[in-house]
């Protein structure tokens, strides 16, 4: 850092549906640790991801976008996100710069980050689809709700004025030692990675309503031969439906739509494990789990980020009041 302190922290990322955060966090990792897609709610769980540089120490919190929730899984969503703010040294509020104003999740989302009394930062992704005399006016209506101590526009997806964002964030975090080890890339063991990654492809192969009652579980991960002259990986999972009707779906005229799936999850697992994968998928029909709390919680899509600092290891005179 140019002042010469080390710094470190946790910058949790909030916002809207399809904000781009998790592809944010992709682009400031230079590795996909997190599902993207065009469809919004796709994250469901506070994903770290951890960007080590010189003189700093990033720990970024992908979380779901701040909605209205239903019951169920959305509460449980929201609640993940919520639990991510109280954790963060920063909160920063990703927007796409191609809407015309403030919305209604936006006005909420603000009214939170001022209870905190954080450090605040403005992230405006899409700059490359927004119209760039649109942006002040923009920037102007959120900071009619607010302070923040950076305002930022970038593109998460194409990489543009992406650069210096991670020193920029960086000077708003407090001095203080690494948190992790500065190999670490993220929290996620690879199983959970590998489940993301296959429920990105039913986001992306699939209709408007079949992603959001789909819960993907792994049920074999065989590494036995990951290393050696023929490696490979064997993976076994299972998509679970929340009806009966969208079992079809999933599975298409002839199982095409599932090959589909399949094909292209294999394609980025292997890119994550560096090593030949054979992938394995079943569809089961699990009724109304989107409403199940036990299901909610065997899926692991519940109290992931709540509660605060599960995943942040403690520092010496560690601010504990700033968990909320």
């Amino acid at each position: 850092m140019p002042d010469g302190a080390h710094r470190s922290g946790f910058v949790a990322l909030a916002g809207a549906p399809n904000a781009g955060k998790s592809t944010l966090l992709n682009r400031l990792l230079g590795q996909k640790v997190a599902a993207v897609s065009p469809r919004p709610q796709t994250t469901r769980n506070r994903i770290l991801g951890v960007l080590t540089g010189e003189g700093f120490q990033i720990a970024l919190l992908d979380t779901p976008g701040i909605h209205r929730p239903r019951p169920g899984l959305a509460r449980a969503m929201v609640e993940t996100a919520l639990g991510a703010l109280r954790e963060g040294d920063v909160a920063a509020l990703v927007v796409d710069a191609t809407r015309r104003g403030v919305e209604e999740e936006d006005e909420a989302l603000s009214a939170v980050l001022a209870a905190r009394g954080r450090k605040r930062a403005l992230l405006l992704n899409k700059i490359d689809r927004a119209r760039r005399p649109a942006l002040l006016p923009l920037i102007d209506a959120f900071r009619a709700r607010g302070h923040f101590d950076l305002v930022y526009p970038l593109s998460a997806l194409t990489g543009e004025n992406a650069e210096g964002l991670a020193p920029a964030l960086a000077a708003l975090l407090p001095e203080g030692p690494e948190l992790f080890p500065p190999e670490t890339l993220t929290d996620q063991d690879e199983r959970k990675i590998v489940a993301e990654l296959i429920r990105e492809q039913v986001f992306r192969q699939t209709g408007e309503e079949i992603p959001y009652g789909v819960a993907v579980e792994i049920e074999q991960f065989d590494e036995g031969r990951r290393e050696g002259p023929r490696p490979l990986v064997r993976i076994q999972a299972t998509l679970h439906a929340v009806r009966t009707s969208h079992k079809g779906i999933l599975i298409g005229k002839g199982g095409q739509k599932l090959k589909a799936i399949g094909t292209a999850a294999r394609r980025e697992i292997e890119r994550l494990l560096g090593c030949p994968v054979f992938l394995g998928l079943n569809v089961r029909v699990e009724e109304g789990w989107t409403v199940s709390d036990a299901a909610i919680r065997r899926f692991g899509y519940a109290g992931a980020g709540r509660g605060g600092r599960g995943s942040r290891p403690p520092r010496s005179g560690d601010r504990g009041g700033r968990a909320g």
